[in-house]
């Protein structure tokens, strides 16, 4: 019997491991759906740039929250004898493979707004910076109790701030920094003349429509496996995650009149909110949820380039930023049993946890990129910007003709 128990046990930490392990592949897999989603969205001479930024970010990501921001969010180390880190399959390290994908998000998300104009290295630097500490605090706070924000919110209105997937902890943090970082870079060269929007049409439909894709599949992964454990597996986030997601797209296609750009952003607005929730609310609140996203994103996303003139080049603050914070608000309203959820969720909780996110996104992104651009500067002259980021950085064009 002692041989059969440990048989399933070890069966059972391998499958945990197995099931973590896809869910971090499959949200790596999404920073390709970045990159391609900038890639199509910004002109022809900042494709390359773009396309190296997302890679570069998410390998000085991975380093800094190897050796700082997994430490801060969660008080582990990898200083241990491999002997040690790989107990129980090692599924300790696939854990960390999958929130580091997470964390990787961030700076893939603050790149489609800066897009165009930003220095390359001083950028870097900065998307380090937050990924070991801006980030990883928050994170902490929210999913592993640091500092008793989450106790004090349960015991005050009777649930912690919720947010199973990150509609907040991910999206809302990248959005709200990205916010910060295009406000002190400045509005790109030409967007504006005599007080109107000049229109830099996408540069590649296909490749903007590729992104949008890899990043609605991926989403699957990084929503259901949110889970972490086999056990924890739920169809309801998995019907959820596309309700939401269906919601977003008809919206962003009646709101946007046929745009092809609104139209593959709307299913990423309806995705970024349904995070939140996506485990306690009906399939009907999150087809709600991701329709008033998808709305949400199209009017705030024009609003914000026309009358704000924030250059806000892949509208990822719209998106990340004000769709996340509504999606974990929503969830304070659709996850309640009286809207056919499952409960355990408190309005006042998912306001001031939302609010919360946003101050340390605000502060944390004028710290970070305050002291950047007080060290180095962030943005590129105007000659480097005006012959693309291409040739001013990287030295070579997307295409290049014999």
């Amino acid at each position: 019997m002692e041989n059969v128990n440990s048989a399933v046990e070890t069966l059972i930490q391998s499958s945990n491991t197995l099931f973590i392990l896809m869910g971090a592949i499959m949200v790596f897999a999404m920073h390709a759906g970045f990159a391609f989603l900038e890639v199509g969205t910004v002109r022809h001479k900042n494709q390359v740039n773009a396309l190296v930024k997302i890679l570069t970010d998410f390998g000085f990501s991975a380093m800094a929250y190897f050796f700082v921001g997994y430490w801060v969010a969660y008080g582990v180390t990898f200083f241990s004898p491999a002997a040690e880190l790989a107990a129980n399959n090692g599924y300790e390290l696939v854990k960390f493979f999958f929130l580091m994908t997470f964390a990787a998000a961030i700076p893939a998300i603050v790149s489609g707004g800066i897009a165009e104009r930003a220095k390359f290295w001083p950028m870097l630097i900065a998307s380090a910076l937050i990924v070991a500490f801006v980030y990883p605090f928050f994170e902490g706070i929210i999913w592993n109790g640091n500092f008793g924000f989450q106790a004090w919110l349960e015991e005050s209105f009777g649930a912690g701030f919720h947010d199973f997937a990150g509609s907040v902890v991910v999206h809302g943090v990248g959005g709200w920094l990205a916010l910060v970082a295009v406000i002190m870079l400045g509005i790109r060269n030409g967007r504006y003349k005599g007080g109107k929007l000049v229109a830099f049409p996408p540069s590649n439909i296909p490749f903007l429509a590729l992104g949008a894709w890899i990043l609605c599949i991926g989403w699957f992964g990084f929503n259901v496996m949110s889970a972490q454990t086999m056990d924890g597996i739920s169809g309801l986030v998995a019907v959820n995650t596309l309700m939401a997601m269906v919601g977003g797209i008809i919206t962003a296609l009646i709101f946007g009149k046929n745009d092809p750009g609104f139209i593959h952003n709307g299913p990423l607005a309806g995705l970024v909110a349904v995070c939140a929730g996506s485990d306690v609310m009906h399939p009907m609140g999150s087809l709600i949820v991701g329709g008033v996203a998808g709305a949400i994103f199209v009017i705030l996303f024009t609003v914000a380039q026309n009358k704000w003139k924030i250059d806000d080049v892949l509208g990822v603050w719209p998106l990340h930023g004000v769709c996340g914070a509504w999606g974990a608000i929503a969830c304070g309203i659709f996850g309640t049993e009286a809207l056919g959820g499952l409960g355990g969720v408190s309005m006042m909780s998912q306001i001031i946890g939302t609010a919360a996110g946003i101050a340390v996104a605000v502060i944390g992104g004028v710290i970070v990129y305050g002291g950047v651009r007080a060290v180095s500067g962030l943005r590129l002259s105007q000659e480097e910007e005006y012959n693309g980021a291409d040739l001013s950085i990287h030295k070579i064009e997307s295409t290049c003709e014999n």
